[in-house]
């Protein structure tokens, strides 16, 4: 009994001790409390422990933690810094009552969620409080108004939503308030102009409305502000330049029109305006002249015209100047090649003429200019590399003339673009002198005296274009194609000689043009080193010798155009088995043999073998030697007896039939027209299925779909249209070239059938459905990117491999379906052009062509853009749907978040994949069509091709 008493004492005593030990330090178990709430998936809070057995002498054991702050003594925690520890979970708030004294808290670069507890704003004391670049979400709780010593409110890149909190404004000691990048709607509250001692303001990237309060122009004391990336009304308030303290102003991509108040201009410690990407009109105020300190300004792709004010010479702290994507004519001001910090110039993309300044970069150290698609003359000016350090110079589709003197030995560029103009002489670029150039384009204009032969010193070269050049002339110096960077050469119709030199290290070339040339030779048998190469195009040559059979072994190969040559010899066999071949063209040569029987024929049309009369077999002519029904050579002559006499029976069956019709109705005559290589049947197995056929309405918004079983077995999607008379031969030529475009991931136009009112057009059924069927089911991530990568394919082969090219014209989920490997297919592409031409819109006279091909160029760009926002239903499982417009208004990092969390990510690489897709995805979505990539470009940065890097850089730069 006595041992039962002394065990009771002792757990007394032990619980009496720890409970002294919790009541000197409830720092310690606050935390720990705080601890026990979070994934720590990396351990990274593993010494918040308490000893055991330590002796405590008042001081708090939290004090030797890492992120812990406390005051002298160790006995009050003043800041808690727990940022960058990759942390995640949802706090509860309920530990934050101990910490009174708290000066700092900082919880960013984490992956904390949910709502943001208010019990924060119980830490009266605080002063700065980070919770930046987490995934908060929810309306902002209210409570702030207690946090009276608050200076510093970092709530970048998260994901609040409701509206903004007006009650900020009551922080009276607050000096920074970053609420940018998450989610919040509404107008800025017109309180947010009584601050009395805000110096940074940033709420960009949100979904702001209404208009820009006026009141903000009383914040007297704001150096930096930023609100742009929004979805405002109205116009610039006038009001903003009595903020006599700012430096920085951005307010670019808000949606604000109207003109640029000359108001800005009492700006006057302004160094940074932006104000690009929205929809301003009017010219530029001269007055802005007056901001002496300014170094960037940036106006770019709004609706601005006029000039650029002469008095834009007194900026002589002016490094970035930008008007480009505006409607702004006359010349370039002389007094701008005389501002002495100017490093970027842009201007392109205006109705701009004249010369360049004859002193461009000769008082400047001039780093990029691009003035591309204008109407400039003259020529390059003499002295514009003259600092050493010019990297971009960009003066495409203008009426540039003159040779490259000027520029021959500028050793810092590493872009020239100066194709589409009237630049003649020789190629006088020293390449020994250019040791970091990478893309080099002169296409479209008078040089002459061929390629330098030097050009393989540009080690670092990556695209070289000099096609359209017609008197170029010259061979392909020898060691071009082994470039050991270089992607793609283009050199068409440029009258070049001479052989084909050897491909002795071309590892990273992916494109080869040099069609419309005067080649000669045999294609090296080298050529299988390069296997990057996709596209290789040699047709209207002079050419010899067999195909080599290492063509057809490079793994990515995709495109052969060999036609117009003097090839002989057989199509390797190998050409049969290669995955990616979506075009072999042959024609007009002296090839023999059969054609390759492998699935990628299939799909070909038979122009890309015509003008060979010893090639057989599909889809050309049968080959002599195959064996048919009837036997092979010694049944030839009673096949033909047999097939005549037979060919009598069906004529007079027709004709007997044909009376019966004509008797019955001769509007109702149907005619059926099937593609070869596809199933063959009659317009008569069409109708006779129609009418037994219980008709399934298809979801879609198209005309009615069925679906129907054809006699043979087959069964088949029929869409009805009404034709009229007038239209059905355009209509038909149409509908013909929708027939003939073959690819896996294009859904097959088996035939049509048609009378003069009536057009059925018949496709293959797929058995797996469509996307916006199947958005909502559970994918893992290869299969999503698969989807996206076979979409944007057969969305290529209609801009790019179609001649003309064909607009999908109505791309959505519900028009992507699937195979039974689950392989997509785009549906009923080209059917709203069929539409239009059906009701007799076609084109007649040359204003209407005009009209017509811009229309199908607009068509082009809005498929990169409808592909875009399917790429980005297909990341979000549905979620996001023609929400593209508004994700350009949020940070980058919530939505790249936001999209992982939607996504189960097996590995490091689904990780980048996703990026990847994302990046691509709001980069066909952005809201200017010439900003975004063809669909050829996007497939290329998909497939790992091209670079995003590059790309922007070639966008932004030219």
């Amino acid at each position: 009994m006595e041992i039962f008493k002394c065990f009771f004492y002792f757990n007394l005593l032990t619980t009496f001790m720890l409970s002294a030990v919790l009541a000197i330090d409830p720092y310690s178990e606050a935390l720990l409390s705080l601890k026990s709430e979070l994934v720590d998936d990396d351990n990274s809070l593993h010494d918040w422990v308490v000893p055991s057995g330590g002796n405590l002498t008042g001081k708090s054991y939290a004090c030797s933690w890492s992120g812990i702050k406390c005051n002298k003594d160790s006995t009050i925690v003043t800041s808690i810094d727990l940022s960058m520890k990759k942390l995640g979970g949802e706090l509860s708030g309920k530990q934050f009552a101990i910490f009174t004294k708290l000066v700092d808290l900082n919880l960013s670069h984490n992956f904390f969620s949910g709502k943001l507890p208010a019990e924060i704003f119980n830490l009266t004391s605080l002063k700065s409080l980070d919770i930046s670049r987490n995934n908060f979400s929810g309306t902002f709780p209210g409570g702030i108004h207690s946090l009276q010593d608050l200076a510093v409110l970092d709530a970048f890149s998260n994901s609040f939503s409701g509206s903004l909190p007006a009650e900020f404004s009551q922080l009276e000691q607050l000096k920074v308030l970053n609420l940018a990048g998450s989610y919040f709607r509404g107008s800025i509250p017109s309180e947010y102009g009584s601050f009395r001692s805000l110096e940074f303001l940033h709420l960009a990237g949100n979904s702001l409305t209404g208009s820009i309060p006026p009141e903000l122009g009383n914040l007297k004391t704001v150096t930096h502000m930023e609100i742009g990336y929004n979805l405002y009304q109205g116009f610039i308030p006038p009001q903003l330049g009595n903020m006599s303290q700012l430096q920085y102003l951005d307010m670019a991509g808000a949606n604000l029109s109207g003109p640029i108040p000359k108001e800005l201009s009492n700006l006057t410690s302004l160094q940074s305006l932006f104000l690009f990407r929205n929809q301003l009109t009017g010219s530029i105020p001269s007055e802005l002249s007056k901001i002496k300190p300014l170094t960037d300004l940036d106006l770019s792709d709004n609706f601005l015209s006029g000039s650029i004010p002469e008095s834009f010479s007194e900026l002589k702290n002016l490094r970035l100047l930008s008007v480009m994507y505006n409607d702004m004519s006359g010349s370039v001001p002389e007094g701008i090649a005389e501002l002495p910090s100017l490093e970027t110039l842009l201007i392109w993309t205006n109705r701009f003429s004249g010369s360049l300044p004859r002193s461009l970069g000769r008082n400047s150290k001039l780093k990029w200019v691009d003035v591309s698609t204008n109407n400039f003359i003259g020529s390059i000016p003499e002295d514009i590399c003259v600092s050493g350090v010019l990297s971009k110079l960009i003066l495409f589709s203008n009426k540039f003339t003159g040779g490259l003197s000027s520029i021959s030995n500028c050793s810092s560029l590493v872009r020239l673009r100066l194709e589409n103009n009237s630049f003649s002489g020789e190629i006088r670029l020293k390449f020994s002198h250019l040791p970091d150039i990478s893309y080099i384009d002169l296409s479209r204009n008078n040089f002459v005296g061929g390629i330098p032969s030097d050009i393989s010193q540009a080690t670092q070269l990556e695209y070289l274009n000099v096609s359209y050049n017609l008197q170029l002339g010259g061979t392909i110096p020898s060691q071009m194609l082994s470039l050991p960077l270089l992607q793609n050469l283009s050199a068409s119709s440029c009258g070049i000689k001479g052989d084909l030199p050897p491909f002795a290290s071309c590892k990273s070339i992916s494109v080869i043009d040099l069609d419309r040339n005067n080649l000669s030779g045999i294609i090296p048998n080298s050529v299988s080193k390069c296997q990057a190469l996709e596209k290789i195009n040699l047709s209207d040559n002079d050419l010899i010798g067999q195909i080599p059979e290492e063509l057809a072994s490079i793994p990515v190969i995709g495109v052969v155009d060999l036609s117009n040559n003097k090839f002989s010899g057989n199509i390797p066999a190998k050409f049969g088995s290669s995955s990616n071949l979506q075009l072999l063209n042959v024609s007009f040569n002296n090839i023999s043999g059969s054609i390759p029987t492998g699935k990628s024929f299939k799909l070909m049309s038979s122009s890309a073998f015509e003008g060979n009369s010893e090639l057989c077999g599909a889809p050309l002519k049968p080959c002599p030697d195959s064996v048919g029904i009837l036997g092979s050579k010694g049944t030839r002559k009673l096949t033909r007896i047999l097939l005549l006499t037979a060919g009598l029976i069906i004529i007079f069956l027709g004709m007997a039939f044909g009376v019966l019709y004509f008797r019955k109705a001769v509007k109702s005559q149907w005619q059926m027209v099937s593609f070869v290589g596809l199933p063959q049947f009659t317009a008569n197995d069409v109708l006779t299925s129609l009418i037994a056929t219980k008709q399934t309405e298809v979801p879609s918004p198209s005309p009615a779909v069925t679906k129907a079983v054809l006699p043979t077995g087959i069964t088949v999607l029929v869409q009805k249209i009404e034709w009229e008379k007038r239209s059905i031969k355009v209509v038909s030529q149409f509908i013909m070239q929708l027939g003939n475009a073959r690819h896996k991931n294009l859904i097959r136009l088996l035939g049509f059938c048609h009378n003069q009112n009536l057009v059925y057009l018949l496709y293959d059924y797929l058995p797996n459905g469509n996307l916006a069927e199947n958005i909502g089911m559970k994918w893992d991530w290869a299969a999503k990117f698969r989807t996206v990568v076979g979409i944007a394919r057969g969305l290529c082969f209609l801009h790019h491999e179609c001649y003309p090219a064909i607009p999908h014209g109505d791309l959505k989920s519900s028009n992507i379906v699937f195979d039974e490997n689950m392989e997509p297919h785009l549906a009923e592409f080209g059917l709203k052009h069929v539409l239009n031409l059906s009701k007799g819109l076609s084109t007649t006279t040359t204003k209407q062509e005009t009209e017509y091909n811009e229309a199908m160029k607009e068509q082009l760009c809005m498929d990169v853009y409808k592909f875009g926002e399917i790429v980005l239903e297909i990341l979000t499982g549905g979620r996001l749907t023609s929400a593209a417009a508004s994700l350009h208004s949020k940070s980058w990092e919530v939505l790249l978040r936001e999209v992982c969390n939607y996504n189960e990510m097996s590995s490091a690489s689904s990780l980048q994949e996703i990026k990847l897709v994302l990046e691509v995805a709001m980069l066909c979505t952005r809201s200017r069509s010439t900003d975004r990539p063809s669909i050829e470009e996007a497939l290329k940065l998909l497939s790992g091709l091209k670079r995003i890097e590059d790309y922007k850089t070639s966008k932004e730069g030219k």
